[in-house]
């Protein structure tokens, strides 16, 4: 039966080739929305192991840095890294806007990192080529997907800076790349007003009677200084030394800082389970979606292969084949239809996924769910073409 179910496929190859190279076309799309989905939640796995930390100290109530903003002082890092089991603790930044590159814009993530060097939470832990950030100010390393080279010069805010090293899958949970600059002018680049508006704040500061004391030379002068200064972070990084539970510093932390304080599974749990839920249930309904239309095609196909032979399976049981064989031969066909598919979709998937601009991860265990998915839709869509040829009379074998 196996053979006469491959020489029947044989006999219409041309017309079962090119419907199985669309049904592998819409599988190909399938997995490739899978593996959007497993990039994004390995980008959010990948921007935590870079930032090399154990805990994330954040504004109190707040679900920051990376799905919140976050605003805190950057002397906290002392009091900090003086605590019982804390090995290193880094102020940090995080800034999502468009860097400018000659006559384009390049979206990315901006990371102001703390002086220090390779080791210190927040600083790039590899590079591919170049070398680290060594000066104070306007040096910057890029990840490679920015499209940035060695000595280009980009423009954040104001400020120029010089790319003196490149990284790899330095990512934000979005996908965007990153850039690492010094935290200086990253706080120069967040939180510092246009001049304009710095004119503006003076300008209703001196109007202020409040500030305009007679008995109390100077404030004016002083409240004018402290609006230039940027005194804030985003987070803090901590490093938590051997033999020492993240969980009991965090609680120290928020015990005695008064702050909110992240473990790496809660961060975990806030970029998967908030931060890119949303987008999750989308790709799960069109997953859906494709699957349900995937099993209508096959269905439509093996019914109008199933009408076109009506003759034939009337031949068949007019000789004597039974049933069971008559429905196996185009199950057969379904599978053998839904096999080529596969195939070309996994093809197709595999050669595509580089191309796309968000992050494509291809898992083998999708693979192979995929593939036992596509066996079931073939059989679950094969059952209307074998009802169809039970119920064809052998008389019609003489007729017609």
């Amino acid at each position: 039966m196996i053979s006469l179910a491959g020489r029947d496929i044989l006999h219409t190859w041309g017309k079962f080739i090119f419907t199985g190279f669309g049904l592998g076309l819409l599988i190909g799309v399938t997995l490739i929305m899978a593996g959007v989905y497993r990039g994004m939640v390995d980008d959010a796995k990948v921007l935590m192991d870079n930032s090399g930390a154990d805990l994330w100290v954040v504004q109190k109530d707040t679900l920051g840095p990376y799905a919140e903003s976050s605003s805190i002082y950057d002397d906290l890092w002392r009091g900090i890294s003086i605590m019982t089991g804390v090995a290193r603790a880094a102020n940090v930044t995080y800034l999502t806007m468009q860097v400018r590159h000659g006559d384009r814009d390049v979206r990315a993530m901006v990371s102001g990192i703390a002086a220090g060097g390779p080791g210190l939470p927040g600083w790039p832990p590899y590079l591919v080529s170049g070398r680290q950030i060594t000066r104070g100010h306007y040096e910057a390393v890029a990840d490679i997907a920015t499209g940035f080279r060695l000595g280009d010069s980009i423009q954040i805010r104001r400020n120029q800076f010089t790319v003196v090293g490149l990284t790899r899958r330095m990512v934000s949970s979005g996908g965007d790349p990153m850039i690492f600059i010094p935290l200086k002018d990253a706080q120069e680049a967040q939180f510092l007003k246009d001049s304009y508006a710095i004119r503006q704040q003076r300008r209703r500061t001196a109007e202020n009677p409040a500030f305009n004391r007679p008995g109390v030379p100077g404030l004016l002068d002083a409240v004018i200084a402290s609006q230039s200064v940027n005194p804030f972070v985003n987070a803090v990084l901590v490093q938590v030394e051997n033999g020492h539970r993240p969980e009991d510093i965090a609680q120290q932390i928020r015990k005695w800082k008064r702050l909110t304080v992240y473990t790496r599974p809660q961060m975990e749990r806030i970029l998967i389970g908030k931060l890119i839920a949303t987008s999750s249930k989308q790709i799960g309904m069109f997953l859906v979606i494709l699957a349900v239309v995937s099993a209508a095609i096959v269905a439509f196909i093996i019914y109008t292969l199933t009408l076109g032979k009506i003759r034939e399976i009337a031949v068949l049981k007019l000789i004597g084949t039974t049933n069971r064989t008559i429905a196996f031969m185009i199950l057969q066909q379904a599978v053998a239809l839904g096999g080529i598919g596969f195939v070309v979709g996994k093809i197709a998937a595999t050669f595509s996924a580089p191309f796309f601009p968000k992050y494509v991860l291809l898992e083998p265990l999708d693979s192979v769910s995929g593939f036992i998915a596509v066996v079931l839709i073939c059989i679950i869509s094969s059952i209307i073409a074998i009802r169809a040829a039970l119920k064809v009379d052998p008389a019609e074998a003489i007729g017609g």
